[in-house]
């Protein structure tokens, strides 16, 4: 293992998946990478089904930025992996990340993969794919990884309650392009199962055009709920 990661996962009232997808991780903790789990104040017993099956479990504050920059600055790794709750990483990604920064990447994405029951997954997912290797920027669904010491110089992800994953890619690409590499991660449909495929499509990208054009991420994040 040439490159070390730090897999930060942050999480709130994951109980019903985050045994599942930390036990998937194992194979990369035996391999020496580091897992860290960051709480925003559960109700449920997700501490207490993360501390047997990561390196560290954080009381973190509550809101996603914050909770990944805890994270982070307790990392050891060398290369920073923001992973969902929801998300499970392709197999062998360590590869592929280490193969990224031999060619001069200093962050990057994975494609996705949507799982649920609409059929128009598979659609949204090849969009979100497409968009992002042309605009290169990367969402939290795509599991964005980083060399630690470029995120630290850029002060981490911004205080925000939404759309910190779009702002920290505006300043990470201006110095490089992402590494945008092929093998799927696959996250859950959850929120487009439970709310319509369209109405999440449509909601989305009202909400994206209003960030683009200076709304408050907390206003975003109040229509969002």
């Amino acid at each position: 293992m040439n490159t070390r990661l730090s897999i930060i996962v942050p999480v709130l009232n994951e109980a019903e998946s985050i045994a599942a997808t930390l036990d998937a991780l194992a194979p990369l903790r035996a391999a020496g990478h580091e897992l860290i789990v960051v709480d925003g104040g559960s109700h449920d017993e997700t501490v207490v089904l993360s501390r047997e099956r990561a390196d560290q479990v954080l009381d973190g504050p509550r809101g996603r930025a914050r909770q990944m920059n805890a994270g982070a600055a307790v990392a050891q790794g060398e290369v920073l992996l923001f992973l969902h709750a929801d998300t499970r990483l392709p197999p062998r990604a360590d590869e592929h990340i280490a193969t990224a920064l031999a060619h001069g990447a200093v962050w990057g994405r994975f494609d996705v993969h949507i799982e649920g029951r609409s059929r128009w997954l598979p659609v949204v997912a090849s969009m979100m794919n497409l968009r992002s290797r042309l605009s290169g920027i990367a969402t939290g669904d795509q599991a964005m990884f980083v060399k630690r010491d470029v995120f630290r110089q850029l002060g981490g992800f911004a205080d925000q309650a939404l759309m910190e994953d779009i702002q920290l890619s505006r300043r990470l690409r201006a110095l490089r392009s992402p590494a945008c590499l092929r093998a799927r991660v696959v996250t859950s449909g959850r929120r487009w199962d439970s709310r319509g495929a369209w109405p999440t499509i449509v909601l989305m990208w009202r909400l994206r055009w209003r960030y683009w054009r200076g709304v408050a991420p907390d206003e975003l994040a109040k229509a969002y709920r």
